[in-house]
């Protein structure tokens, strides 16, 4: 979790990216931010995010992301 919160700290430095819950709902994530965030953590943690995993739940928290993480990892 802690390279996910450091990916995430590059991506959006000005936010408290620990306990933010809205990251979507409230427009912090641009959709730059968004395919920026995709492919780091594709590249960091060996995972694929499919088109159908690009959805508001998935991204609107540092917890949401780790569980999308941890289930993609799973399903390798």
């Amino acid at each position: 979790m802690d390279e996910l919160i450091e990916i995430l700290e590059e991506i959006l430095p000005c936010e408290d990216v620990v306990n933010c819950t809205t990251l979507i709902d409230d427009h912090i994530l641009s959709s730059f931010d968004i395919l920026s965030l995709v492919s780091d953590i594709e590249d960091s943690f060996d995972v694929d995010i499919s088109p159908a995993e690009l959805i508001p739940e998935n991204f609107n928290s540092a917890n949401a992301l780790w569980n999308m993480i941890c289930r993609l990892r799973e399903e390798c």
